[in-house]
């Protein structure tokens, strides 16, 4: 699959910290890349050496097969949507749209008719003419998009674009990016501190931490199974233990934790910490199951953990429902209920059992453990 954005041992570096640290990367052509990661992480660096607007210290970048070594931000073929769109308020929605043309000498009849066809692409026929704020947030945006695509870049560079956005509005946003997106067939490099736009959205993600990528892949393949801890613990919500082996069996490893728990987890590929090993657990809120006392367990392959504890608290969270389980050796667990009459009828206080199986608690060493 050919290459739109090509990424060979990029490195910046301010002073002593190194920004963005030796990365090489590729993204393919029509695909929707994003860069996820806490700040401070390297990202916008990264993004802002692809547009042109900083030099790298070291390395190439190559756009569409060509270097950019020494080509101008104005001169690549990219353009850039940043989180607070840059829209000219003294302008008309058209003259927004058509700046780009109209600086390129594109003649005005020519402006005219691509703008009107890329704001009918984008759901706002027919408004050239209304002012910037006579706009909502999710219309501003799609107008910053307009005025991107429609100078037709090999990539579309977005900066936080959603971070401006209401709650609601954003959720909105980023399914409408994705529907852009794949109608236009650019290819989208989106850089975000939000997990849930990345999942939502993209094909790929790399998630990024002191100036490197930990993990890339599809976003089932991060959530589900993560390379690293860093991953393990950035993406997705999660229990965490940290703990000493006492036993091992193949990929499983039994672990004491600090609170006393024995857990059985599986050693994630590559990764084979000994007996006497300091490791750090994962297990997904999801992954557990509420039994109340008596309640027979579920077979299922491989061994289960079975802990005591009670109900320590039980949330409301619209379609589903957040129950605080704390075990008898003090630790307070996270589980994910569905709203069930099942799950509505538990009460605080109410003691009961948590089951997950071994296969879903990952175990990493935790000398490697760099956890957000």
């Amino acid at each position: 699959m050919a290459q739109d954005l090509e990424v060979e041992r990029l490195t910046k570096r301010y002073g002593a910290h190194v920004a963005v640290d030796e990365l090489s990367f590729a993204v393919a052509h029509g695909s929707f890349f994003s860069i996820l990661g806490p700040s401070g992480c390297g990202k916008t660096t990264l993004l802002r050496m692809i547009a042109g607007f900083l030099a790298p210290d070291s390395g190439e970048i190559r756009i569409g097969g060509a270097s950019m070594r020494d080509v101008l931000p104005n001169r690549r073929p990219v353009n850039m949507v940043f989180q607070h769109l840059a829209l000219f308020p003294m302008m008309s929605v058209g003259e927004n749209v058509g700046y780009g043309l109209a600086r390129r000498g594109v003649a005005a009849a020519t402006i005219r008719d691509r703008v009107a066809a890329m704001l009918r692409r984008v759901g706002l026929p027919g408004a050239e003419g209304k002012r910037v704020d006579q706009l909502s947030g999710g219309q501003k945006q799609r107008v910053a998009i307009a005025r991107s695509l429609v100078l037709e870049p090999t990539l579309l560079l977005l900066d936080e674009p959603l971070g401006a956005l209401d709650l609601k509005l954003r959720e909105h946003m980023k399914i409408e990016l994705k529907q852009l997106q794949s109608q236009f067939g650019t290819t989208f490099v989106y850089i975000t501190h939000d997990q849930s736009e990345a999942l939502v959205m993209s094909d790929q993600v790399a998630v990024m931490n002191g100036g490197r990528f930990e993990q890339v892949g599809a976003p089932q393949e991060l959530y589900y199974s993560p390379k690293t801890a860093f991953v393990a613990g950035f993406v997705g919500d999660s229990n965490r233990w940290r703990g000493r082996v006492t036993g091992a069996d193949g990929s499983h490893r039994t672990v004491a934790t600090e609170s006393g728990l024995s857990v059985v987890a599986v050693a994630v590929d590559g990764s084979r910490p000994a007996e006497g090993a300091l490791v750090e657990l994962f297990v997904r809120p999801e992954s557990i199951v509420i039994r109340r006392p008596g309640e027979a367990t579920s077979a299922g392959p491989g061994p289960t953990n079975e802990l005591q504890g009670v109900l320590e608290s039980l949330l409301f969270n619209g379609a589903n429902s957040r129950a605080l389980v704390r075990t008898d050796k003090g630790e307070s667990i996270s589980v994910a209920l569905p709203q069930t009459d099942e799950a509505r009828a538990l009460s605080e206080g109410a003691p009961l059992s948590i089951g997950f199986p071994a296969g879903q608690c990952l175990c990493f060493p935790l000398a490697a453990a760099a956890t957000p």
